[in-house]
């Protein structure tokens, strides 16, 4: 899904609080940078894998397969974004990060990867697409923010780019694990049956039921809070440094 909401901590001392808008120390922006430069990079091998296959393949069904393993590689680094927030080096929720990167990473490992049947399937295809154009220009935006240098270009792309992206990959994500469920009914893939030493039952096929239904509170909760981000960013002339 799209990328978490940042905000300014309140501290109980004014310079404690002056110091946190600052921004991270020197050390911590120099990792941030390489960390964002270093993922842009990671996600732009995964676009490039794309093309290629397609233009190799002629077609673009089964394109999963020519990323597979750069896909989860750099889906599963994203996971260091949620101890940036909790460590304070970036000003986002923990809470709000988590949901977001756990999610994808899920998506990745729990359902793409676990249930090989629907490796194939297009809607696989749909949110990679997705994530993939979504994350490039995220992290160039969070390089350049970090460089106090930003193209308006890029600005602009993390804020418009969403409206299109983020139902698209919503879309693809709910047909992936919509199409992973009768395998996984038939396996009881992860699934916990009793009678069990820990008398403890876990139905992993209703999990994903209850995980798509999440999705009908929390996706117009978050996109029209991405509209909201947009009206503010580039509704009026305002330094990209107060905003996401």
């Amino acid at each position: 899904m799209s990328a978490a909401a940042q905000g300014t901590s309140k501290a109980a001392h004014g310079d404690v609080a002056s110091k946190k808008k600052k921004g991270p120390g020197a050390l911590a922006t120099a990792y941030l940078v390489i960390y964002n430069v270093v993922m842009t990079a990671g996600w732009l091998v995964i676009a490039v894998g794309l093309v290629r296959a397609y233009l190799a393949r002629g077609s673009y069904h089964g394109l999963y397969y020519s990323i597979e393993k750069p896909l989860k590689f750099f889906q599963t680094g994203a996971l260091l974004e949620i101890l940036h927030c909790a460590v304070g080096i970036v000003p986002s929720s923990v809470v709000l990060t988590g949901f977001q990167v756990l999610s994808r990473v899920f998506l990745t490992w729990a359902v793409t990867h676990s249930v090989r049947e629907v490796q194939s399937e297009d809607s696989v295809l749909l949110f990679v697409t997705a994530w993939t154009v979504t994350e490039i220009i995220r992290y160039s935006f969070y390089t350049f923010s970090l460089l106090n240098h930003l193209p308006y270009l890029i600005k602009w792309a993390r804020y418009t780019f969403f409206i299109l992206l983020y139902p698209m990959g919503v879309t693809g994500e709910l047909l992936t694990i919509y199409a992973a469920l009768p395998y996984v009914q038939k396996t009881g893939l992860y699934s916990v049956t009793l009678p069990n030493k820990y008398n403890f039952s876990f139905d992993y096929y209703s999990f994903l039921i209850l995980i798509m239904i999440s999705y009908i509170p929390l996706f117009p909760q978050l996109y029209f809070h991405m509209l909201r981000q947009r009206k503010k960013v580039l509704g009026r002339t305002e330094d990209y440094s107060k905003v996401e």
